[in-house]
């Protein structure tokens, strides 16, 4: 089940399903509204957006009272999360899936939304997206291809290949808006040959392995895997995750994997994480390319989980196109 796509006049509704809209900047905030106004939304926020708690969040009922007031109401067409952080599998037991199916309306957001992402298509079938927080929208500098892919994904019911981005950037962009390190972009990687084609599951790995054993987490039969993680887990977390995932009983089904980009903190090199994926068997067979703009970096793509992908992964051409979104 494919949401309506965004069209100019219509209205998004901004949620704190993991940390708070507190933790951002006024500066921040402003300029993340007016961007999406000067994209022709309106934006209007979950009446607990701003609650804030120990832990950067808020208390469970607050933030499953605003999912479901999104969702409930006509006028909201898309939902966009504020950032990502640690705890939103805390609301997966709460939340009313038949009401989410029966108003079915684009989400996203990326890392810890993860959760939320996958479990949502597992429950009710409804494509969501996984791509620019709110957040996102505040940075000044080096958007445009974020927006690109935004608007290709969710304005737009053409099928669309993935160029990797000119330039990218792993800088505190929040904290200095003018002062900004951007990268060449060395591209697309390869590690396994092959083509495949599948339904799109994952995301952030580390939160989309918190699903694995639950009723939340999606068949991987038939799937292409697309995954990232953040600075915090270097190449030796990565491998035991990777691991993990692939002991899952129905691992076998994965046609093909995606992985984004690492953060320069990660220490993950090209060598290390060609290392990390051939010394496993489970992905001998299946294609695998690496260096894709997404994850904790920017700028970064929107993709549908749930949606379908077409990989070709070979020496003479890495091709990746989103297929039904």
């Amino acid at each position: 089940m494919v949401p309506e796509k965004l069209t100019t006049g219509d209205e998004i509704r901004v949620v704190s399903p993991a940390r708070s809209l507190a933790i951002m900047s006024d500066r921040d905030r402003k300029t993340a509204t007016e961007r999406l106004e000067e994209m022709g939304f309106k934006v209007t926020f979950g009446k607990h957006v701003n609650e804030r708690d120990e832990f950067d969040s808020s208390k469970i009922s607050s933030r499953v009272e605003d999912f479901h007031e999104a969702f409930k109401d006509n006028n909201v067409k898309a939902i966009l999360t504020v950032i990502g952080g640690f705890n939103s599998n805390q609301i997966l037991e709460y939340l009313d899936y038949n009401l989410i199916k029966s108003n079915p309306k684009i989400i996203c957001g990326y890392s810890d939304i993860t959760a939320l992402s996958n479990a949502i298509f597992t429950k009710t079938g409804l494509v969501t997206y996984v791509g620019p927080h709110f957040s996102s929208f505040g940075m000044l500098k080096g958007f445009e291809y974020s927006r690109e892919y935004f608007k290709k994904c969710l304005m737009s019911e053409e099928p669309f290949e993935v160029k990797e981005s000119e330039k990218w950037s792993d800088d505190k962009w929040y904290l200095d808006q003018e002062n900004r390190k951007f990268i060449d972009n060395d591209g697309f990687f390869l590690i396994n040959e092959g083509e495949a084609e599948g339904t799109i599951v994952g995301g952030n790995l580390v939160t989309f392995q918190h699903l694995s054993g639950t009723s939340f987490m999606p068949s991987l039969k038939d799937a292409l895997l697309f995954l990232e993680d953040d600075y915090e887990e270097k190449p030796y977390h990565f491998d035991s995750s990777l691991t993990a995932l692939s002991l899952l009983p129905d691992f076998s089904g994965i046609k093909g994997l995606v992985i984004g980009r690492f953060q320069e903190e990660s220490n993950m090199s090209r060598e290390k994480l060609t290392k990390i994926v051939k010394k496993n068997r489970k992905f001998n067979n299946i294609p695998v390319i690496a260096g894709v703009d997404f994850g904790h970096t920017s700028p970064q793509i929107t993709f549908p989980v749930g949606g379908k992908a077409k990989l070709v992964a070979e020496k003479a051409q890495i091709s990746l196109k989103i297929t039904d979104h």
